[in-house]
C-alpha cells in the first residue's frame, strides 16, 4: 500500500524539514517489509486570498485535485477523533490487509480544511485539541507514520 501526505505549504529549509525528512526516510525503510511504500509528499501552494474562507476553499480545491482517485483518505482536523499511535497503526494495517492500494494523509493550511476536503475524508483525526503550526503537524504526522511502522514490525522503538 502506498502512503502519501498531501499538505498545504512548503517546508522551508530548517529543523522542521530535516526532522520530517528523517522520519519519512525511516518510515520508508521500515515500511517496505510491511508491504508499504512511500511515504511520498505532495505540497499544495498556500492561497493568497484575503478572507480565511476563500483561502480554505482555494487550498481545499488544490488538496482534492492532488488526491488519488482510489484509496483511503485520513485528514487532520482539530474536530476529528483523537487516536492513539496504536490505533493509527491498526487502521493502517487494516487498510493494507483489506487490499487498499493507497492511504493519503491530508494536512490543511493555517486556516484549516474546507468542508469539501472534510467531506472527501474517510476519517478525521486530531493530534489533540491544542493548535499547532501546520509545519509542525507535518513533522508529527511523519513521526506517527514512522511509529506505526515500528509498532507493526514489533520494534522496541514504541514504548506503550
Amino acid at each position: 500500500m502506498r502512503l502519501l501526505i498531501v499538505a498545504v505549504g512548503r517546508l522551508k529549509a530548517g529543523p522542521e524539514r530535516e526532522l520530517c525528512a528523517r522520519y519519512l526516510d525511516r518510515a520508508g525503510k521500515g515500511g517496505r517489509s510491511l508491504g508499504l511504500s512511500g511515504p511520498d509528499v505532495i505540497e499544495i501552494h498556500e492561497s493568497a486570498a484575503r478572507r480565511p474562507e476563500d483561502r480554505m476553499a482555494d487550498e481545499g480545491a488544490g488538496l482534492i485535485a492532488a488526491l488519488p482517485e482510489a484509496g483511503a483518505v485520513l485528514a487532520l482536523d482539530p474536530r476529528g477523533a483523537e487516536m492513539t499511535s496504536e490505533q493509527i497503526a491498526a487502521d493502517l494495517a487494516a487498510l493494507r490487509d483489506y487490499g487498499a492500494r493507497q492511504l493519503t494523509f491530508v494536512i490543511g493550511g493555517a486556516d484549516g480544511l474546507s468542508e469539501a476536503v472534510r467531506g472527501r475524508a474517510d476519517r478525521l483525526i486530531a493530534f489533540g485539541r491544542a493548535t499547532f503550526p501546520h509545519q509542525l503537524v507535518r513533522v508529527m504526522m511523519a513521526e506517527q507514520i514512522y511509529r506505526a511502522t515500528t509498532i507493526l514490525a514489533g520494534h522496541p522503538y514504541h514504548k506503550a
